[in-house]
């Protein structure tokens, strides 16, 4: 009855894999006249499609001639020849899709047919997989195919330099893994010069072992951390001279904006105190960012209002609730400030200076296809969150192997002995055995019990990747026993020889169900491969951990009712149904968990792909004066709306705050008075004061040749952009770490985190733009500018290292003290001459 309804509607899978089938039967009817050409004429086709993509053809026009061609010139150059499933596995890949085949089905050779045809277009193709060693060797395996054919190739590892990996980059197919294309993805953000990037734009990778890094891996960030470079030493000191302070003498403080600057009074001694010629110095930002910092911390953060300390820490005190947020800092160094403040111990600036998720890094792509054996059971969350369909390819020969339902024990002791029984009894007759666990701590006891028994066996718990599969690949022979954790030589095929075929062919024994039905259903796969015998069987107990959390009460009561001992199993297709249907509600609470984490990560990847995108376009540009003018615009607009609010009458506008304020940050002591802003309307504030600084600006352009002023902005916009967006990459981490006490106050936390992570980010751009004003109008240009990166990071997890750029001075000169003679003779001090 259900073969007949099948008939009648067959499946989304059975439709599509018609479709395939029969396009991959017209790839296979192009064969003769492929087998015709000649070796040159075969690898002259890559500039025919070339051209006649230029000439307006599309890949989808070119896909059967395009894979007729790797078909044949794979027989020839690795003596493999494609077979019909594994081109409807490489079309699927092509259509951006996941094809799921089995172990053993040929899965590298099959990328090799999209991958070729989406090279055509010379835009880069990556072939993504879980380790170096896999990458190393199917660049090296297939490289040779695509060679022959015109193609160049790249391998991207850990620990090249720029240059190597640029030229990995530049190449048609690039093997890597995807830790290694994450963190370049990053330190590509971080760079200081255009041309130390090494990526090109992100236009179609394939990923072997789809699920292991889209789905087992996607909770876990790429980051890369640092220790600002920010001594303790200097909060302290800032901190010193901030108490020596005066109040209206030596800084002005702004209760409405809850601004507090230095006077020209404050900054000669701030100068003397540091014993520097020039605070606003290029050279002496972190000098004045700290006592910046100090000075907030003294003025405006109130001990017990908005903080208190306990237990030697400064808390923060929400200011709405009142509440404690115990493990949250004030980001920018205002949270050392405020402990160097109370003679307390300060904290050492760990930084996350850049950090993306593999969701949001693999979803760049422009297109995105994946290879494995088990992906159907995840299928919704590929189709949602990646926008893949799950292509179940059929086997090229039907599977031999035959899955035991599950033996089910009462105790832990009981499933061990008989499982070590089991083995030896294969072992005996020479069957290979591979025993899959699921943690580390099950293979090391298996392993020990084996030993007491005296068998020899080898132990995988991937630690070694080069020694991990030539491991796997022994584990077919006559008589090998290995053990190995689920995940460990995944990518390697177990093959067996005609004597172990006749033995049964590989037994594959899992010591415990997984929580994922996906993990294993890749263990029983390493058996069967194309056809050949196997077998499978899990052992469980009712004091496995999967047993505990779902249901096993009712089981542990009737083998207790039924007089069951520790070494009686129950032998159940009505249990192992059970054992699945708890495996399936795990899953879906992990879907759960890894949608929110995206949820939440979502809010960062719009935020990052703004800044990201604005630091390209600082890097590619020549010239920023608009850009810079337009911040310092936006800094006036902004001072002015604060104290010229609608709601007040014009006599009650604070007009010397902002005369002090653009005194203080943009012109120099006394250039604005309240008298010059007293009867005219805000839009005539800002025109007037935008003016002014344009005029300021012009003047500085005068003195300096282009070339230096041009590379003065961009120096001053990546070191306040850069420092800022580390900040604030810390500041949203803490706040997503309490975020989640919100839903106490029947408030929804993602709702929040949106909320708060907007206001956070647009209070991020404001303090850019303040920077970047203060340091345009205020700071000297001295002949050795040069580009400086705010941290240095580390990449973490795997072992490597982010390059530090580094740039050469162009040449050096002394700079100038403010309080000095001018060097252009007028007789003036310098501050009031070209150093204003």
């Amino acid at each position: 009855m259900i073969g007949l309804l099948k008939k009648v509607f067959p499946s989304s899978n059975d439709r599509q894999v018609n479709r395939l089938q029969k396009q991959a039967e017209r790839i296979d009817q192009l064969a003769p006249d492929m087998e015709k050409l000649s070796d040159g004429e075969l690898r002259a086709k890559t500039e025919e499609f070339k051209a006649r993509l230029e000439q307006g053809e599309t890949i989808d026009d070119l896909i059967e001639e395009a894979f007729a061609v790797v078909r044949e010139a794979s027989t020839r150059v690795l003596g493999m020849t494609p077979y019909l499933v594994q081109l409807m596995g490489g079309i699927a890949l092509h259509e951006g899709n996941i094809a799921e085949m089995k172990t053993g089905e040929g899965k590298t050779l099959v990328a090799t047919m999209p991958v070729y045809l989406n090279a055509l277009t010379e835009k880069g193709v990556h072939v993504v997989t879980v380790n170096e060693y896999l990458a190393r060797r199917d660049a090296e395996q297939m490289g040779q195919l695509y060679e022959f054919l015109g193609l160049t190739v790249g391998l991207n590892i850990s620990g090249l330099d720029k240059e190597d990996k640029k030229e990995a980059y530049a190449a048609d197919v690039t093997y890597g893994t995807n830790n290694e294309f994450g963190f370049d993805y990053l330190r590509d953000n971080m760079v200081l010069y255009k041309e130390d990037m090494v990526q090109r734009p992100l236009h179609f990778a394939i990923v072997d072992e789809v699920d292991s890094i889209l789905i087992d891996e996607a909770r876990t960030p790429l980051i890369i951390s640092g220790a600002a470079n920010k001594s303790t030493d200097l909060y302290i000191r800032a901190n010193q001279f901030v108490k020596m302070l005066t109040k209206d003498t030596d800084f002005t403080y702004d209760e409405k904006t809850k601004n507090v600057q230095l006077t020209e009074e404050g900054i000669n001694k701030a100068e003397n105190f540091f014993g520097i010629e020039n605070l606003f110095d290029i050279k002496h930002v972190q000098i004045n960012h700290h006592i910046n910092q100090a000075l907030k911390a003294h003025v405006v953060m109130l001990r017990d209002t908005d903080y208190v300390v306990e237990d030697g820490e400064v808390v923060i005190v929400d200011a709405f609730t009142g509440r404690l947020m115990k493990g949250r800092r004030y980001s920018d160094g205002l949270h050392q400030a405020i402990e160097a403040k109370e003679g307390l111990e300060i904290q050492k600036e760990s930084m996350t200076l850049a950090t993306i998720t593999f969701q949001n890094y693999f979803r760049r792509y422009e297109k995105l296809a994946g290879m494995t054996g088990t992906a159907k059971t995840e299928e919704e969350e590929f189709r949602n969150i990646y926008n893949m369909n799950v292509i179940a390819i059929p086997t090229n020969k039907p599977i031999q192997r035959i899955d035991n339902p599950d033996l089910i024990y009462k105790t832990v002791n009981g499933k061990y002995k008989a499982m070590i029984e089991e083995l030896i009894e294969r072992h005996k007759k020479g069957q290979p055995v591979l025993v899959g666990t699921v943690a580390v701590e099950t293979s090391e006891l298996i392993s020990k019990m084996l030993k007491k028994k005296g068998i020899r066996h080898n132990v995988l718990n991937a630690k070694n990747h080069e020694r991990e599969a030539e491991i796997i690949e022994e584990a077919g022979k006559k008589g090998a026993v290995t053990i190995a954790t689920n995940m460990a030589g995944r990518g390697t095929d177990i093959k067996i020889d005609e004597e172990v075929a006749k033995l049964g062919g590989l037994f594959i024994l899992g010591t415990e169900r997984h929580e994922s039905r996906r993990i294993d259903n890749q263990l029983r796969g390493r058996s069967g491969r194309q056809g050949d015998p196997g077998e499978s069987r899990f052992y469980i107990s009712m004091e496995d951990e999967l047993m505990r959390r779902f249901g096993s009460d009712n089981l542990m009561g009737m083998m207790d009712r039924l007089g069951m001992d520790e070494d009686q199993p129950i032998e159940s297709r009505m249990v192992t149904r059970a054992v699945e249907a708890a495996q399936k509600r795990v899953e879906g609470n992990n879907f759960d968990a890894r949608k929110q984490l995206l949820q939440y990560d979502d809010v960062m990847r719009q935020q990052r792909e703004i800044i990201y995108k604005q630091r390209l376009e600082v890097l590619e540009s020549e010239n920023l004066r608009d850009v810079t003018e337009n911040m310092i615009k936006s800094v006036i607009e902004r001072t002015v709306a604060t104290h010229t609010p609608e709601e007040e009458v014009p006599e009650d506008w604070d007009l010397q705050a902002i005369a002090d304020y653009m005194n203080a940050n943009l012109f120099q002591q006394g250039a604005i008075s309240e008298k010059d802003l007293y009867g005219k309307d805000p839009e005539e504030m800002v025109e007037i004061l935008f003016e002014k600084a344009r005029e300021k600006y012009d003047e500085k352009e005068e003195h300096f040749e282009p070339e230096r002023m041009r590379e003065f902005e961009k120096v001053i916009v990546l070191r306040a952009v850069d420092s800022k967006w580390m900040d604030h990459i810390d500041a949203m981490d803490q706040l997503r770490q309490g975020i989640h006490l919100r839903a106490y106050g029947q408030n929804d936390p993602l709702r929040e985190y949106q909320f708060e992570g907007f206001e956070m980010f647009e209070a991020m751009v404001a303090a850019i733009e303040e920077d970047v004003a203060r340091y345009i109008m205020k700071a000297e240009i001295q002949q050795n500018i040069q580009r400086e990166a705010v941290a240095v990071g580390q990449a973490v997890n795997p072992k490597e290292e982010t390059s530090k750029p580094k740039r050469q001075p162009i040449r050096r000169a002394e700079s100038v003290g403010r309080n000095a003679p001018c060097p252009c003779g007028s007789g003036k001090k310098y501050k009031h001459c070209h150093g204003r």
